[in-house]
């Protein structure tokens, strides 16, 4: 075989076993590529599960986390209150029906180591301490109590005006006539159609997000605390601004001092003929929210004797500013404060006695009058979650009342009120935990003062169920 041939056979057999390996090789390199593809296909497949499912984990932490601009941002589980909802916006009437029904179950248990006024044994009101040595003697006592025992309807009504919403709510603890009782008391009454409402719930003069996350019921005494029959508007209702107008029902209570005993004062009743004026603005921002409030209302006095003595017919003016503030340190961490100050406003207060007193006079034709008594009221307090079973609540509170000439030296002139606890949570609807509680009142003039300090232990079960149709 000559070379050309030969170099010619070798390229034949070159291009032979080429030929060869492709169509022997082929199936197997494109299985190969396939099973390439298919694997990127499934590793696209598992990053995109693990997005979805990173979406849906930011989704329930932005529904489980209480929006920053709302009143209600509160770090801790609120042993005692629930913030009633105030007049929103008007709605487009598109939606459904929602009724919830709710409350819990409560027992209070605990041990007073000073005395108080047996009717209020189981809170904390300065006010109810004795006002003189051994008044309710004597020291120490253990108490239970399921007082704050709670039931509520709310309701949800879509109208052409906006939501129609309602509130029926009721606990067991008796006051008034009722004092120191198991029984059932009205707190909430109340419905709200667009920007009006009527009916009892919170006064637009308070700030129910001031109350600390306590297991004592009454809370603390410097702060604006009462539910009142009224009337209100809120032009201004958003995420941001809050704006509220109301009227509600006047009411005030008197101090005769040393002039308690004459005959003249017991024909002397008082007298209301025009409503309390109310108004609240409150701006929220991602830090908490600022709260300013005002009232300003008319307390008279009229003497019904056929010839009335001198100065014992008269009114006077009482008004009032509330500034509040939710400030939201941390993510565990948010402070409540509150200063109050006005004259004839104690009605309003969480824990202070009357709102007129009598005042000598150098004026002899007129040697006493009634006049409107200065308070001040203040609360301090830190919300504290450990982590997301345990919280703490540690603050203190203060109401200081500017006496009158007249008073008796023995009446109330300041009240200290503080509190520390441990609550633990198990679930989100169980709350138990302990708390130890300071209580202090001052005397007007006689130089009288007394402490008392209590323990409780409280376990609370809450309760819920929502319909839609």
């Amino acid at each position: 075989m000559t070379l050309r041939m030969r170099s010619r056979f070798d390229a034949a057999c070159f291009v032979f076993a080429l030929l060869t390996a492709t169509v022997v090789l082929a199936p197997w390199t494109h299985a190969q590529s396939q099973e390439q593809e298919l694997q990127q296909m499934k590793d696209k497949v598992q990053q995109l599960e693990q997005q979805l499912q990173e979406l849906k984990a930011q989704i329930t932490q932005a529904q489980q986390k209480p929006a920053t601009s709302t009143p209600d941002a509160n770090v801790a589980v609120r042993a005692n209150e629930e913030a009633q909802e105030t007049p929103a916006a008007p709605e487009s009437g598109s939606g459904k029906n929602t009724v919830d029904i709710y409350g819990h179950v409560m027992l209070d248990s605990g041990y007073e180591f000073g005395q108080s006024d047996p009717n209020w044994f189981d809170v904390m009101r300065p006010t109810k301490l004795a006002s003189f040595d051994g008044q309710f003697a004597p020291d120490g006592k253990t108490y239970f109590g399921v007082r704050q025992t709670r039931f509520g309807v709310k309701t949800s009504t879509p109208t052409g005006l906006g939501n129609l919403k309602t509130v029926f709510e009721f606990e067991l603890f008796g006051t008034g006539g009722d004092a120191g009782q198991t029984t059932f008391r009205l707190r909430h009454a109340y419905g709200e159609l667009g920007h009006f409402g009527a009916g009892q719930t919170w006064s637009t003069f308070m700030d129910i997000d001031v109350f600390a996350n306590s297991l004592e019921y009454w809370g603390p005494n410097g702060m604006v605390f009462f539910r009142n029959l009224q009337v209100r508007w809120a032009p201004i209702q958003n995420d941001h601004t809050r704006l509220i107008f109301a009227v509600e029902r006047p009411g005030a209570s008197a101090d005769g001092g040393t002039y308690a005993d004459r005959v003249e004062l017991q024909r002397t009743k008082p007298k209301f003929d025009v409503p309390d004026f109310s108004l609240q603005a409150r701006f929220m921002r991602n830090w908490g929210y600022l709260q300013l409030a005002g009232i300003f209302r008319k307390i008279s006095w009229v003497n019904t004797a056929t010839t009335p003595p001198f100065g014992l017919t008269g009114d006077a003016f009482g008004w009032g500013i509330n500034v509040t503030s939710n400030l939201n340190f941390t993510k565990n961490n948010i402070g409540r404060f509150e200063v109050v100050y006005g004259k004839g406003i104690q009605n309003y207060m969480n824990d202070a006695p009357v709102d007129v007193a009598l005042k000598n006079t150098t004026n002899p034709g007129e040697p006493v009058v009634g006049v409107a008594l200065p308070v001040l009221g203040v609360v301090s307090f830190l919300d504290h979650n450990w982590n997301s079973k345990f919280s703490t609540s540690l603050g203190y509170s203060l109401v200081n009342i500017s006496n009158s000439n007249a008073q008796a030296p023995s009446d109330y002139h300041q009240g200290h009120y503080s509190l520390t606890n441990l609550l633990y949570h198990p679930v989100p609807s169980v709350t138990m935990g302990g708390e130890f509680q300071f209580g202090r009142r001052v005397n007007f003039s006689d130089g009288f003062n007394v402490n008392d300090y209590r323990l409780q232990f409280s376990f609370k079960y809450d309760w819920k169920k929502g319909f839609v149709f």
